[in-house]
């Protein structure tokens, strides 16, 4: 690893909380999140919401946007725990490919994917959240699943890796700075 690799922060896998670690990955900070924000936010979604769920024994667990055990949360924390630091998501609509994602975009803060992913010799099928960020002019996939941080050597790379992603069932959301700002 090189020593500007060094400088890139990088949160390493714990159980399912792939969403946290990827957006401190994004913000290239250890605390820009936390799991008792990221749990508050999706408490919050819940209050808000007009259904809300009804209680059962398995509620205490098994929450609505997130597993209150191993973490696991879903796309509406994601996109409010953004919108709380002033970030707009937009889905990329796959149906247009990677190739007119304008990677130099002054405003693009980063990219997250969510893929499908199979562990424990495929007996378990769940979703993984990843940052991709440019990093002093250069692309970064920051996957807490790697040992470390790996650098594409263009944006050409970057396109493929997400027309990679889209090909296999994977969402791609562009998170920008909010033009407010």
């Amino acid at each position: 690893m090189s020593s500007e690799q060094n400088q890139i922060y990088h949160e390493r896998q714990r159980l399912q909380f792939c969403l946290l670690h990827s957006l401190n990955n994004l913000f290239q900070h250890q605390d820009a999140f936390t799991r008792a924000s990221l749990n508050s936010v999706a408490e919050k979604l819940v209050l808000d919401d007009p259904q809300k769920e009804i209680w059962t024994p398995l509620s205490l667990v098994f929450k609505p946007h997130h597993n209150s055990v191993t973490g696991n949360y879903d796309i509406n924390v994601l996109i409010a725990a953004l919108e709380g630091k002033g970030k707009t998501v937009i889905w990329h609509d796959r149906r247009n490919g990677a190739s007119i994602i304008d990677l130099n975009d002054a405003m693009l803060m980063g990219i997250v994917v969510n893929v499908p992913v199979r562990r424990y010799a495929g007996l378990w099928k769940s979703r993984h959240w990843v940052a991709l960020r440019k990093i002093d002019g250069v692309w970064y996939n920051l996957d807490s699943d790697l040992q470390a941080p790996q650098c594409f050597k263009d944006c050409a790379e970057v396109r493929e890796f997400l027309e990679y992603i889209i090909a296999h069932d994977g969402q791609v959301l562009l998170v920008k700075n909010d033009d407010r700002q």
